[in-house]
């Protein structure tokens, strides 16, 4: 009888190697919390910020569209290149107070250390370098809180628009206005578009979690469903699978949307709710859970021929945070 134990922890210590080797992503949905795909000629800009996503979306971390100098008109006026983390470059105007408050601050706190005080003096208390750590966690905390506190989410929201869960009906909805590039020009979307896409966002999961790569390719481009395929062989590999359920839409707004080479984009910030767990093969959850809900804001894109026809994922972006 113990002999059997024996081999039956044996048994599941190695069937759980692969995970310990290569760990399971925290966020395993569809796209894995990455930034992938292609948004056309604006796939190096930065989509405007909105009331869903204030911050904006983060770089793609995989595309296969290449690289190429942006041409001098194209977004000159409000597209910046990601990367520009100076807060002119994003848009957020800076703040005479916090400005000198945080310069001030660490003046103060460089001439304390020069001096052998610590970045605050003697009255931290903190000594040798777990000291001077916690010190500078402690600055990092304040310039952030007033870095939101002065700055606010700023940015510019989709021009009014009260978020895609309450356009119902046949009713247009104007996109927001924005500079329009080089061979591009802006798309009005009706109430049928943005239904389409929340159904899409339900049943791009849906597939995803039956791992469905058929239905898949329906609802994405190649590129996506290539890193679909990708992202679920590596999940395979390692032993595990992803489940989502019970998706739901909670709000989103448009950011922006564009015609270019006879094609429609569009690109919609999305909020969603959802059951994200990674189990074994045994059906045992070794990440997330089956009973809490995580809330994710994502920026999805969605394609379509401008003749008509369905709209296709063509890129996920995370929201910068």
């Amino acid at each position: 009888m113990l002999r059997k134990r024996i081999i039956l922890s044996l048994s599941a210590a190695l069937a759980a190697l692969p995970l310990l080797v290569h760990p399971v992503a925290a966020d395993a949905r569809a796209g894995g919390g990455m930034s992938m795909g292609s948004r056309g000629s604006r796939t190096y800009s930065a989509p405007p910020r909105t009331a869903t996503a204030p911050y904006g979306a983060t770089p793609f971390q995989q595309t296969m569209t290449p690289r190429s100098s942006p041409s001098a008109p194209y977004g000159a006026a409000t597209r910046m290149p990601y990367g520009a983390g100076a807060a002119a470059m994003m848009g957020r105007p800076r703040h005479p107070f916090l400005t000198g408050f945080a310069g001030g601050l660490l003046g103060a706190g460089l001439f304390g250390m020069v001096f052998g005080h610590g970045m605050f003096g003697s009255g931290m208390g903190g000594s040798g370098i777990l000291g001077l750590l916690i010190q500078l966690l402690l600055v990092f905390f304040v310039v952030r809180w007033l870095i939101r506190r002065f700055s606010g989410q700023g940015g510019s929201t989709s021009s009014g628009l009260p978020g895609l869960s309450s356009l119902t009906g046949g009713g247009a909805a104007a996109p927001p206005q924005q500079p329009v590039g080089a061979g591009t020009q802006q798309l009005v979307l009706t109430a049928a578009d943005y239904q389409a896409f929340q159904q899409a966002l339900i049943n791009i999961q849906t597939a995803w979690s039956q791992q469905n790569l058929g239905a898949l390719q329906h609802m994405a481009t190649p590129e996506m469903v290539n890193y679909f395929s990708r992202q679920l062989t590596a999940l395979a590999s390692r032993g595990a699978r992803n489940v989502v359920s019970d998706v739901r839409f909670e709000n989103g707004d448009l950011t922006e949307s564009w015609q270019e080479g006879g094609m429609d984009f569009a690109t919609v910030a999305m909020r969603y709710s959802l059951i994200d767990m990674t189990t074994d093969t045994m059906g045992h959850v070794i990440d997330g859970s089956s009973t809490e809900r995580q809330t994710v804001t994502e920026l999805w894109t969605f394609e379509r021929s401008s003749r008509g026809g369905m709209w296709l994922l063509s890129a996920i972006q995370q929201t910068a945070r």
